[in-house]
């Protein structure tokens, strides 16, 4: 694969563009201009505003490279098929933590080629940090500075064994709005097999740059989100050394099916233990068992 580092300084001006218009709406009390989709998920005009920003820039970086975003038309969704290599974006990821206040959101951009994504880009609009990944060739947390620049750090995930020398041991990584049954039996066989758990829960792709810090060890996640939520995590964990896994223990895959919704998965820090096979087959058994 050619070198897509290249494409790292652009994309880090192009969020820092769209996460100042995003800040804009999020400082400005009654702003928002909260409506509903079809799905009643919401939407707001820094949704709206960060969306235009991104499609109107990775046009301009790339010409030609077709771009799917979760507020893409209808009819630019069901285009998507015929797609080998494109932009996978959520111009604001977290919109409920961006109403809420709590500040929990993101914007993820990710590079798609062949059902994988080959560079991510998760941007924390308040700190103004980037995490990016880029499988085999780049793993970096950003931090922009006053003067403009960019200030730049090596991401690498941790191994359990580190996790379990570190204060509250294996830290599960979770969402802040969603649990459920087999969540529940993913924690209680993590604390069989891992001792006791520290938890910490919080919104949007932000458990992704978690993973690749190594503040985290595991994200399971078994409600719906979509594939905008997870490409450029998961290039971003990939690259810092963990793996995003379904429940069939492959790498997750992009545009292969009907739905845009994402399979249910387990994002990993260390991508090679031997734990997580057993902890996929006990998955897929309470996934089974919950449809009975």
């Amino acid at each position: 694969m050619h070198d897509l580092t290249a494409l790292v300084p652009p994309l880090l001006q192009l969020c820092l563009k769209a996460g100042e218009l995003i800040c804009q709406h999020y400082h400005a009390p009654g702003d928002s201009g909260l409506s509903a989709k079809t799905d009643n998920s919401p939407l707001t005009h820094a949704d709206l505003d960060s969306h235009v920003c991104l499609r109107d820039g990775l046009a301009a970086l790339a010409p030609g490279l077709p771009l799917l975003s979760e507020e893409s038309s209808a009819e630019q969704k069901a285009r998507r098929h015929a797609w080998e290599r494109y932009w996978l974006v959520d111009p604001l990821d977290g919109t409920k933590e961006f109403i809420a206040g709590t500040g929990e959101f993101t914007i993820n951009i990710a590079l798609i080629d062949q059902h994988r994504p080959v560079l991510g880009v998760l941007y924390i609009p308040l700190q103004k940090v980037a995490c990016v990944g880029v499988p085999g060739q780049l793993s970096a947390r950003f931090v922009a500075s006053e003067d403009g620049t960019w200030q730049e750090q090596a991401l690498t995930t941790r191994s359990l064994q580190q996790a379990a020398s570190a204060p509250g041991g294996v830290t599960v990584l979770a969402s802040r709005r969603h649990r459920n049954a087999e969540l529940d039996s993913c924690l209680a066989w993590l604390e069989t097999h891992c001792g006791p758990l520290r938890r910490d829960n919080s919104g949007s792709a932000l458990k992704f740059c978690q993973l690749a810090e190594g503040r985290g060890d595991v994200y399971p996640r078994f409600s719906p989100c979509c594939e905008w939520d997870v490409a450029a995590g998961q290039a971003v964990v990939e690259a810092a050394g963990g793996s995003v896994l379904g429940l069939d223990g492959q790498p997750l895959r992009y545009n292969t099916r009907d739905s845009l919704l994402s399979p249910h998965f387990v994002a990993v820090g260390e991508a090679h233990n031997p734990l997580w096979p057993d902890l996929l087959a006990h998955q897929r058994q309470a996934a089974d068992a919950s449809t009975e």
